[in-house]
């Protein structure tokens, strides 16, 4: 039986095995045996809903969106403006003017990169990033301090993995133009404390992006609440499409920040002599956007409101606390990373095993994990490791799929012991 948009499971734990009967992808073998996919933290798979979403677009309504008069292009216009007020609601944005549609994550941090912070961040400046930031939330800020004559400040951790919120309210001061940090860790499943870190930057009028690629899959979030000044997140990491991702931000600033990109649809009026830029969202929208791509997020936040956020959030995290407890059983095995808050991933290394080598033997016993620096260089030299094999969680898990994790890594040591 599949979930209808209107269904809210409350209960937990949640119907893992109902849920599942709309991933038929899980039902596929690897090596002879059945796959136990715990890669979620790089792309998280899609429910047959999600997908049926995209051929609808096809078979009914494809056409161009915004442009046209005609009954193809107001309904495909229509599904994907529904699309936008949808993840609005979902991500509890105040206005859903307010939200533009992105290829991702690394888009999303780069339109501020480019627009914001050139506009605002100049020679000695400073922008304030965490020691467990991915690339995208790093590289960005260090072309634009090359180019500004600004300076990157990182915010330290601890052994544990916790920024150190001390050494963070240090940092703050009037040279910094934008706090740039990640809500969940995608290398350790740290879940930084944002709130408090969002009250400390506001206290000193600086504003705060949030990188919310891999808290949006696993808690409710609550712009309003937050009070964050701009947030981003990716379709491919909350069950949805590749390609499609979100980026919010406050009208004050949207409104002021000039375009990212130029061409169609973000346009009031084009002259030789002067360009009128289209009202939010549209102005950061250039040219034919990902229409299927938005429109299957919208089916993608419906399939989450069906099964609820606080429901996936309490059955992931008592995934973590079974895994933490049955990886102890692992010779040899260390964590890296053991915050006090965790979501969605448990990182680790082997004694006698390069975390490469983990990932191939445990893909030959069907169990798909991530093995690597996990685009996050700068937490790996700080824990003194290269890699990590790392475990990553979502709705469709179980135990048991953990206990076939932990047996195939009882093999790996057999390989090397």
């Amino acid at each position: 039986m599949s979930l209808s948009s209107d269904e809210t499971i409350l209960s937990t734990p949640l119907d893992v095995e109902r849920i599942r009967q709309d991933f038929p992808i899980l039902a596929t073998h690897v090596n002879g045996k059945p796959l136990v996919y715990l890669d979620n933290a790089a792309t998280s798979q899609t429910p047959k809903q999600v997908v049926q979403a995209i051929a609808d677009y096809y078979n009914t309504s494809n056409s161009n969106v915004h442009r046209g008069v005609h009954r193809l292009s107001q309904v495909a216009t229509d599904q994907y403006e529904m699309a936008r007020k949808k993840v609005a609601r979902f991500l509890g944005a105040p206005l859903v003017c307010e939200v533009i549609f992105t290829s991702g994550t690394t888009e999303g941090i780069n339109l501020i990169a480019q627009t914001y912070g050139r506009q605002h961040v100049g020679k000695g400046d400073e922008i304030l990033v965490t020691h467990m930031e991915h690339h995208s939330n790093i590289v960005p800020w260090q072309m634009l301090c090359e180019e500004k004559g600004a300076t990157l400040k990182v915010v330290p951790v601890d052994e544990k993995g916790d920024i150190i919120f001390e050494e963070y309210e240090k940092l703050l001061s009037p040279r910094t133009k934008l706090v740039a940090a990640v809500h969940v860790s995608n290398a350790l499943g740290t879940v930084n404390p944002v709130k408090q870190m969002i009250e400390a930057a506001h206290a000193m009028n600086i504003p705060v992006l949030l990188d919310g690629a891999q808290s949006t899959p696993h808690m409710p979030i609550n712009i309003k609440d937050l009070d964050v000044d701009f947030f981003v997140c990716s379709g491919h990491k909350m069950y949805g499409p590749t390609g499609i991702g979100v980026l919010y931000g406050k009208g004050k600033y949207l409104e002021a920040m000039p375009p990212y990109k130029g061409g169609g649809d973000m346009i009031l009026s084009v002259s030789f002599e002067k360009t009128v830029f289209n009202s939010l969202p549209y102005k950061f929208e250039a040219g034919t956007p990902h229409i299927e791509g938005t429109i299957a997020l919208g089916a993608t936040v419906d399939y989450l409101n069906a099964v609820g956020m606080v429901a996936i959030a309490r059955h992931e995290q008592m995934l973590m606390n079974y895994g933490e407890e049955a990886l102890q059983a692992v010779d040899g095995l260390r964590f890296i990373g053991q915050a006090r808050e965790k979501a969605g991933v448990i990182s680790f290394v082997m004694e006698h095993a390069h975390p490469h080598d983990i990932g191939q033997i445990l893909d030959e016993h069907g169990v798909a994990i991530r093995a690597g620096h996990h685009c996050a260089q700068p937490i790996m030299k700080h824990f003194n490791v290269p890699a990590t094999a790392r475990a990553s969680f979502a709705m469709y898990n179980t135990k048991e799929e953990i206990d076939a994790l932990v047996n195939a890594l009882h093999a790996v040591n057999k390989v090397f012991a």
